[in-house]
């Protein structure tokens, strides 16, 4: 009989439904710019795409599909680390101990079934990779389960596009629409890694070019003495 894998990912579509918190950050909104950005899950998969040969950009689309949140303030779409999902509802918490605290009144209330960070892994299946929820919800041991376990998933189904589906589940009826949704997300990273890449060498380009008219103004200046 097919065994059906646990399942550890939420669909990008109930997390589109996730409430989104009435404050992200204490202190000035620069500040709070400054630590969306850097909490950005995505930085955290590009690493171990390269440490664990996975497709560059792919483990950054299914970031997005879990814990994608449309950052108003910068204009930009992130990966958001403190997402909790748990009982049909799903939260950005604006930090670490605020999402650790919502884990601990759902456990208390009883709940077991709760995803957690940038990879939305479930704690009722995947608890036990972790010494406790503050480590399955950082980012970096979060991140780096995940790329694990779709490292896995490939190496079982040859197919990372299969691979993406079973990361969510074995069961067609729910993997289909998770895969091509991730495939679509994949696509978009791919565009804009590509489009940062074309900016940042445009920009070191005229860089170089101010440079290169600097120092012959300089040049110039010594000739003319």
């Amino acid at each position: 009989m097919h065994k059906k894998l646990p399942t550890i990912f939420l669909a990008a579509t109930l997390l589109a439904l996730m409430t989104a918190p009435a404050a992200l950050a204490t202190g000035t909104k620069a500040q709070k710019s400054r630590d969306m950005l850097q909490d950005d899950c995505r930085r955290i998969t590009a690493r171990a795409e390269r440490a664990y040969g996975i497709p560059a950009q792919l483990l950054s689309a299914i970031s997005m599909a879990e814990s994608g949140y449309w950052y108003e303030a910068e204009k930009a779409r992130i990966a958001w680390p403190w997402t909790v999902y748990a009982e049909g509802k799903g939260i950005y918490h604006p930090d670490r101990d605020s999402a650790q605290e919502a884990v601990a009144d759902l456990r208390a209330r009883g709940v077991s079934n709760i995803d957690v960070g940038c990879m939305q892994i479930n704690l009722y299946h995947h608890g036990k990779a972790f010494d406790d929820v503050e480590q399955a919800m950082d980012p970096h041991r979060n991140v780096d389960y995940a790329a694990r376990f779709l490292r896995r998933l490939h190496d079982r189904h040859r197919s990372w596009s299969q691979a993406v589906a079973h990361y969510h589940s074995s069961t067609v009826q729910f993997n289909r629409p998770y895969r091509q949704k991730v495939m679509k997300l994949w696509h978009q990273e791919q565009r804009a890694f590509n489009a940062r890449r074309r900016e940042q060498a445009q920009r070191e380009y005229r860089e170089h070019r101010e440079r290169l008219r600097r120092a012959r103004l300089a040049e110039t200046q010594l000739s003319e003495r």
